[in-house]
Parts: C-alpha cells; structure tokens; sequence
C-alpha cells in the first residue's frame, strides 16, 4: 500500500462522522453491544486502542459488527501491525510515526492514521506522502491554536486531534480547516460500558455525531 493509498483511505475514515470513539475495552463481552450502540448514535469509526489483553479480541468482535469500521489505536510495532490486522482492524492509529512503523503498514496494507504533534513531524510525513495525520497529544500539545499555526503553512496536512479533547472543546478543532474529526474517549465512559447504559452511550453518540464541521 502506497502512503497516497493510505491517506485516501483514511480520509475516507476520518469523513464518516465528527468524532472517533477512542475505546479502551477490558471485557470482549462488552464489544459487540458498545460497538452497535455507537454506531446506532452515529458514529461509525471506532478506534480499539491496544493497552488491554482483550484488544484483539474486542476488535475481532467489533469487526463483525454492521455498520462499523474498527481499527486498532496505539501501534508501536510490526508485531502490533500484524496482530490489529490480523484481528480484522480496517486502519490503524499511532501515537507517533517512525520509518520502521510506516515500513510496516505499508506492507501488510493496513492505512495508518500516524501521530504528529509539530511541523517538523508533520512535514515529514507529508515528504513520504501522508496528507492525513493525528494531532497528538491534542490539548498538552497546545491544543486548536496550535493546529491552527501549524495548518497556515502546511494546508496540505488534514488531522484528527486527540488527547485530551472532549465535548466542550470539541468544536474548537472541527471549525478549523484543516481538521476532519476528532478522537475521544468521552462518548464511552467506563462508567456506563462496565454497567452496560448502551442507551445512555448511544445518546452520547448522537450528540457527539450531531457536532458541526
């Protein structure tokens, strides 16, 4: 897969809805109605991070789910690569980007949604010929004004800001042009996963998909 390929790819990812449900997921019994209650709200894309032993059980779950999309979040490794893939993971999300790791999604065709937190970062990705990126950490990075400084002379660049986003600044990035979504963990607290409130998340859901951009 070529970094052009990719992008497009996760272009179209990033255009299915404002926001990226960013899911840490400890019980796979919990995947299939959490993933049918976010997208029954609106939101489609749905990134499993890989900080639990479920993970690529959750995402194997989620995958099967109608409507969705599910990539795995947290990619450091080739071995994380492989594994998301293999788990049936439609894209893939890195706090970061080296070459070893762009190697390797290029090469098990898994488009990757790469972290940049400054415009060297930035630029160096566009140079290989990635045009969609993560804006990471969002908020501790110095949130929308800082993406919006870094999108005056790199407009070539589309981000998903995450870290640190929630409802309240959520359309501080989304108003920006060269923001497409944004990823955040608040439309799926823990609270109401663990008690299974899926009709308390999927209200969630269709505020945060009801969010201008």
């Amino acid at each position: 897969m070529t970094p052009e390929h990719a992008s497009d790819l996760c272009r179209q990812v990033c255009e299915l809805a404002p926001v990226v449900p960013v899911l840490v997921v400890h019980d796979p019994a919990h995947a299939k109605p959490l993933a049918e209650a976010l997208v029954s709200g609106g939101l489609p894309a749905l990134e499993v991070t890989l900080r639990t032993p479920a993970a690529l059980e959750v995402i194997a779950e989620m995958a099967r789910v109608e409507g969705g999309v599910v990539g795995a979040g947290t990619l450091l490794t080739e071995d994380d690569v492989r594994a998301a893939k293999d788990a049936g993971a439609s894209f893939g999300v890195s706090p970061g980007a080296t070459d070893r790791l762009l190697d390797a999604c290029e090469a098990h065709d898994l488009p990757l949604l790469a972290g940049a937190a400054t415009a060297s970062e930035a630029m160096k990705l566009l140079e290989r010929g990635y045009t969609v990126a993560k804006f990471f950490p969002a908020e501790a990075s110095g949130g929308a004004a800082a993406l919006k400084g870094i999108g005056a002379p790199i407009p070539q660049v589309s981000f998903c800001p995450t870290g640190g986003v929630n409802l309240a600044n959520a359309r501080d990035y989304l108003s920006l042009p060269n923001v497409m979504c944004v990823g955040g963990s608040w439309v799926a607290p823990s609270s109401m996963v663990n008690s299974g409130n899926w009709d308390g998340i999927i209200a969630l859901a269709a505020e945060a998909a009801a969010l201008p951009r």
